[in-house]
């Protein structure tokens, strides 16, 4: 039996929907705005994707026997 992670499956696909949505809005940032603002997306989605690995490792460990 494998563990759990430590996000739900709903806060997952939230977790998903927010890098994807990140991970677009950094190159079209990019492109509309003169600034380096779109560096800011970019660390989000960064974030993000750290903690759907870290779930994922946590997912994919076994349950402790008991």
């Amino acid at each position: 039996m494998q563990s759990a992670g430590f996000l739900s499956g709903r806060q997952r696909r939230f977790a998903w929907l927010g890098f994807l949505l990140a991970a677009v809005q950094a190159p079209l940032a990019a492109k509309l705005i003169d600034d380096a603002s779109w560096l800011f997306a970019v660390v989000v989605a960064l974030v993000v994707a750290t903690v759907i690995i870290a779930d994922d490792a946590q997912r994919r460990r076994p349950a402790p026997a008991e």
